[in-house]
């Protein structure tokens, strides 16, 4: 590091994104990607007419995307019998890495700090050092799934991943209320990036709950990892936090390409509908698959499964599977003994089949 760097940083130990290789062409199931393209009606939004514009600077506000996000959840929350979604409760920021940033440093402060599981979105610790914020740790339970009763009484801002973003086991809606409930002057930040491909959002609590902010992005079940699109849904003071937060770092904070692509893409539910299922499908079939090669797995419910065999050491199956062609994810820690295998497409994931069972062969003899 050089001399001119402030000191309060040079001990942060920066988030490791997952392997993009150059060097060749794999079957690449190590960052949670969707095997598909965007929609349909995204590139048919992606224009020549809309490029053209790229020499004016986009809309701050990102209103035409805000408007997308309110419509299609106040849509499915009056389809509950719920109150919907306003405009003025939805932000939308780069990537939800970005959202869970400003959210970090606006609502966990040096006084309250804030809690996180002890296995989840590896992000969370790095944002808490690099705002200098204090920061708790809740054990796992046994099983590795989170233990809701850990953060009964605690007084920090709490930031749980549902699903877990290691494990992908979710934590049910009635478990998140009463962490929600049990404290009102509380913040409770439910991260959904894998809520998608089998769980309930905690956006229909947030008609009954103004601590509540619930944070999605469009990486995921709605294809857009490129596009950096994410956003949250909360009460219109917490957004309008996030407002005075974004505006006070970087207000052109979405490209334009990025904002029409995002309105297109979650307008676009019929496509959402068809290929989380897809994913889901597959990663049911995967489970088996692995369960008859004699793998051990954690009950995921996101495009993910945590996997792992006892003959065989996580980071050696993960070099294995590399020399094969096959990236996946090993997360050591903790989590050592396993892999993260993102859940592919059916030729993706006959592939992957393929190689564990020739890694499996190997090592046997």
């Amino acid at each position: 590091m050089s001399r001119f760097l402030d000191e309060r940083y040079s001990s942060l130990a920066p988030y490791t994104p997952g392997e993009q290789p150059q060097d060749r062409g794999y079957v690449k199931l190590n960052t949670n990607e969707s095997p598909f393209p965007p929609s349909p009606a995204v590139i048919a939004a992606l224009s020549r007419e809309e490029s053209e514009k790229l020499n004016l600077y986009s809309d701050p506000e990102a209103r035409v995307l805000v408007r997308a996000i309110a419509r299609r959840f106040t849509a499915c929350l009056e389809g509950e019998g719920r109150k919907g979604i306003s405009e003025r409760q939805v932000f939308a920021g780069n990537g939800s890495d970005e959202v869970l940033a400003f959210a970090f440093a606006a609502f966990a402060g040096k006084e309250r700090g804030v809690a996180f599981p002890e296995i989840g979105y590896g992000f969370y610790p790095v944002f808490a050092e690099f705002f200098s914020l204090p920061f708790r740790t809740v054990p796992m339970k046994a099983d590795l799934s989170v233990d809701a009763a850990g953060f009964k009484g605690l007084k920090e801002t709490v930031v749980i991943a549902n699903p877990n973003a290691q494990t992908g086991i979710y934590l049910p809606l009635s478990e998140i209320e009463t962490i929600v409930s049990e404290d009102k002057d509380r913040l409770v930040i439910i991260d959904e990036a894998y809520c998608d491909f089998g769980g309930e959002s905690a956006a229909t609590l947030i008609g009954d709950y103004d601590n509540l902010l619930v944070v999605q992005t469009m990486s995921k079940s709605r294809q857009l990892a490129g596009g950096r699109v994410g956003y949250a849904i909360a009460s219109e003071e917490i957004i309008a936090d996030l407002d005075r937060m974004k505006f006070s770092f970087n207000p052109y904070n979405l490209n334009r390409l990025s904002i029409v692509a995002g309105a297109a893409a979650i307008g676009d539910e019929e496509y959402f509908k068809e290929t989380t299922a897809l994913v889901a499908a597959e990663r049911e079939r995967l489970k088996g698959e692995f369960a008859a090669l004699g793998f051990s797995f954690t009950p995921s419910l996101a495009n993910f499964l945590l996997v792992k065999k006892d003959s065989i050491p996580g980071e050696r199956l993960y070099l294995a599977l590399k020399e094969k062609g096959v990236l996946v994810r090993w997360l050591g820690g903790a989590l050592s003994d396993y892999v993260r295998i993102t859940v592919g497409s059916a030729a993706q994931n006959d592939l992957l089949l393929a190689a564990v069972r020739e890694v499996i062969k190997e090592i046997s003899q």
